[in-house]
Parts: C-alpha cells; structure tokens; sequence
C-alpha cells in the first residue's frame, strides 16, 4: 500500500445501485467503497456482491483506490462475498467489527489473494484490542473508523464534537501510526449540514485522520479541503526540505529555519507533507 497517496475522502457507494457505482466513477473522491454491507439490503445481497466484481473488473475508476466493503465471516454472506472481492481484485478489502488481532488473521486468505486489507474498527471490544489489531499482518493496511456502530454500542450521543469519541478516536489513530497503517475517520451523517461536516472534517484532521469516510458525494470536495495541505504547509515543507538538503546541514539532527528549531523528524513529516500534495496535484 502506498502510504503517503492522498485519502483525503473515502465515499461509501451501495453496490447495489449500478447508477450509484457508475456514478463513482467521476467523482472527485480519492476512495470508493463499494459496500456490500450496511448499505445493502439482505435481498439484494447477492446483486451487490456480483455488481461490486463487475464494476472492479472493469476498472474506469481512474487515480481512485477502489475497496470493496464485505460482509462478515459471521454472516450468511461473508465468505461468498470475500471469494469473489478476492477474485475480482480490488486495491483493497474492507471487512467489518474487528474486536481482535484473530478476527484479522481470519482473513488471511485476503492477504494470500494480493489484496490489501483494511479493517472497520467500530465495537468496544476492538478499543480493548487495538494493539493486537494493528499488528496482526495478514496485510492490513488500514484502519477505519464506523462510529456510528461504536457509538451505538457504547450508548452515548454522537453530537457533532463527539466528545464521548475523543479517547477512542486518539487511541485509533496512535494504534495506526504505531504499526504504520492508514486510519481513516468515520462518517457523518446529516448530509444538509454542511457547516458541521467542516467542523467534524477539521477535528478528524487534528487528530490525526488522514481521511474521512462519506456517505454523499456532496460530502467530497469539503474533505478534500480539510485535509489537503495548505499552501502554507507546502512552503513551509519546502523550506524544511531546502535547509536539510543544504550541504552544511545535511549530517545536522537539528537546524533553525525561519528562526524555529527543526529536527529531522519534522523533515520526515514535510516530506510526507510535499509527497501528498504532488499527488493531489498530480491527479
């Protein structure tokens, strides 16, 4: 998996609707999620699951990283759904409600197709685990969050600040950078609200969120904002870059630039700054 390509929104589109997947296809979101799951009725199960393999075999998705979204191993339709996912080779495999780095493992066979595998991080059980979630392998590549399921099961009300959510979603997000995963926020749900996705989009990028998961496409391009860099973090990255790439400062751990002390650590961070907004430019 390419860590530092942008996921700055990543839209869930029920595989269901052909009009919906074809939709998609020319949208300004970085992910699709093809979902076979919550946004799917148990009649329409097995339409969506051959949909979503069309669809990825096609291919017509452009720069997007496209993910398909299974049912658990735990349900009537997990394993058929994980066959064909597998077989039609997505850029990645979404499976729901990991509580432990087990349930992970449970899908090795992923690993073992050549898919990336992300994981939905959305049960208490998991903020107990999150650890053994994280680097459990059998190539995961992402954490994703579903807060509206975690918030169900915790039985707290998930305003627009979700301070109920604030440990939990730090912990995400330390969990996924220990073990060099993606993490991605979870979703909002009152689509006409513009004013408090931007809010939710701004507090999901100070904790750290590379991204957020949507549920509208009207939803995309305020992600895209918030979570690309700012033309003052590009100049200040390249400033950064520029004095660390000077031959005095090139054996230095710590330099002044523009009259701040900056380590090397603040170098690898500039250069992840300046490699995603190449690409989002670049796309």
């Amino acid at each position: 998996m390419i860590a530092d390509r942008p996921r700055r929104s990543a839209l869930y589109m029920p595989a269901a609707n052909a009009r919906a997947i074809e939709k998609a296809r020319d949208l300004p979101c970085d992910v699709v999620i093809l979902d076979l799951e919550d946004a799917v009725a148990p009649e329409a199960k097995a339409l969506a699951r051959d949909q979503a393999a069309a669809a990825v075999r096609q291919g017509g998705f452009g720069r997007r990283e496209v993910v398909i979204r299974v049912n658990g191993l735990d349900t009537p339709w997990g394993l058929e759904d994980l066959a064909a996912a597998i077989e039609a080779r997505p850029d990645a495999i979404l499976v729901p409600k990991v509580s432990s780095g087990h349930d992970v493992r449970a899908y090795g066979a992923v690993e073992a197709g050549g898919v990336a595998l992300w994981a939905m991080v959305e049960t208490c059980a998991a903020l107990f685990a999150l650890d053994d979630i994280a680097r459990a392998g059998a190539g995961l590549g992402a954490l994703v969050v579903g807060t509206n399921d975690l918030a169900k099961e915790m039985r707290c009300r998930l305003s627009v600040e979700r301070a109920a959510l604030a440990g939990p979603l730090s912990l995400i997000v330390a969990a996924a950078r220990a073990h060099g995963l993606v993490v991605l926020d979870g979703v909002f749900n009152d689509i006409a609200d513009a004013a408090g996705l931007a809010r939710q989009c701004a507090q999901g990028l100070e904790f750290g969120f590379d991204g957020k998961t949507l549920i509208h496409p009207s939803q995309v391009e305020p992600a895209n904002a918030a979570f690309s860099p700012t033309p003052e973090e590009i100049a200040w990255s390249q400033a950064v870059t520029a004095a660390f790439d000077s031959p005095e400062n090139t054996v230095k751990g710590v330099i002044k630039v523009d009259g701040r002390m900056v380590e090397r650590l603040h170098l690898a961070q500039a250069r992840r700054v300046l490699a995603v907004a190449q690409a989002i430019a670049a796309a």
